[in-house]
């Protein structure tokens, strides 16, 4: 049977270890601004840091208060977000301004359950406000929090399933009781995560709570958590089409909800059930198309084959169409995909 650690012991050996390991993050400041921190939780869902770090000052520099994010239009919030991926929560980040301008006068709240009454801001996140900027005892439990837990008290059990859930919670909560600063223990679990205790090799000469981590002693770090059942992968077949016009380009934009919702892309056709024929693009009035590569895109979700044509503009152009001046495109909410096909055109440079 595995020993309980001691939290009182490994919340203060993991303080200590932060305050001497930390990266250096733009969001990791002295005293933490609760807006920049907002942004910061938000572009870190399922992203890695490296890109956030990339995508992070610049949004601020277009949005640098709430205020400023609040009364912009959403394209130039999706447009400022490009290359971040899961759109979904650029959305959500707008809305949770405009909440914070309407019921907040503009200040982001500080206590948990206000946080929590907001657009978008599920218990990680509050909790990670509440602590890490105003310093509150909350708990937190992300991907990296609960694969240290499950290490230490050497559960192999996979993370997602709800009572693996319930356990971590509880028992981020009774350690954030126990430490001594909640900023900095709830940082430094995600730290240890994140760089040290990682999925595949962890490097656990490296911990600083490895005398206590159940898992090492048993020899079973590589094991735990069990993996989660792979979801099942949809496949989709999109042909995307480039018709320049001089130095314009022609593109359309996505239905409001949905994959890529709001997001612009060059005119695409999509089927789930089989690849593209020549008559599926004449039929769309885009004749004379001609092939210039394929590429699959890959999601959580979906495994989508990509293949990029070329075509002279039809002779009727759709309502949804807009033409775009090659050089305004990076002003544009275009998803990975899309820029990926602009690319291989030659319409983007690599």
């Amino acid at each position: 049977m595995t020993p309980a650690p001691d939290d009182a012991a490994l919340t203060r050996e993991l303080e200590v270890w932060f305050r001497a390991n930390a990266r250096e993050l733009p969001w990791r400041t002295d005293h933490r601004d609760p807006y920049r921190s907002l942004v910061s939780e938000l572009m870190l869902q399922q992203t890695q840091v490296s890109r956030v770090i990339e995508k992070f000052e610049p949004f601020l520099g277009r949005f640098p208060t709430v205020q400023a994010l609040a009364g912009a239009p959403e394209d130039d919030v999706l447009a400022a977000w490009s290359g971040l991926g899961y759109y979904r929560r650029a959305r959500l980040l707008h809305a949770c301004a405009k909440a914070i301008v309407e019921h907040h006068v503009g200040v982001v709240p500080d206590s948990l359950e206000e946080l929590l009454e907001l657009p978008g801001i599920g218990r990680y996140t509050a909790g990670a406000i509440a602590s890490m900027v105003f310093g509150q005892r909350t708990p937190i439990v992300d991907g990296n929090v609960a694969r240290v837990m499950l290490r230490v008290h050497n559960k192999p059990v996979p993370q997602t399933e709800k009572a693996t859930i319930d356990w971590t919670w509880q028992r981020a909560e009774e350690l954030v009781e126990s430490c001594q600063e909640p900023a900095v223990f709830n940082e430094a679990m995600m730290e240890l995560g994140a760089t040290v205790c990682v999925p595949k090799g962890p490097k656990c000469l490296q911990c600083p709570i490895s005398d206590q981590c159940g898992a090492l002693s048993a020899g079973t770090t590589e094991s735990i958590p069990l993996p989660k059942p792979r979801a099942k992968q949809k496949h989709l077949y999109c042909a995307s089409v480039v018709v320049r016009d001089g130095d314009d380009i022609h593109l359309e934009q996505r239905p409001s909800a949905g994959m890529w919702a709001g997001m612009y892309q060059l005119p695409t056709l999509e089927r789930d059930d089989r690849a593209y024929e020549s008559s599926d693009l004449e039929a769309a009035g885009l004749a004379d198309a001609e092939h210039i590569d394929s590429f699959t895109h890959i999601t959580t979700h979906r495994i989508v084959e990509f293949a990029v044509y070329r075509a002279p503009a039809p002779t009727r152009t759709p309502e949804n169409w807009s033409k775009h001046a090659v050089d305004s495109l990076d002003g544009l909410a275009i998803s990975n995909a899309q820029v990926k096909a602009l690319r291989i055109a030659g319409i983007l440079e690599s």
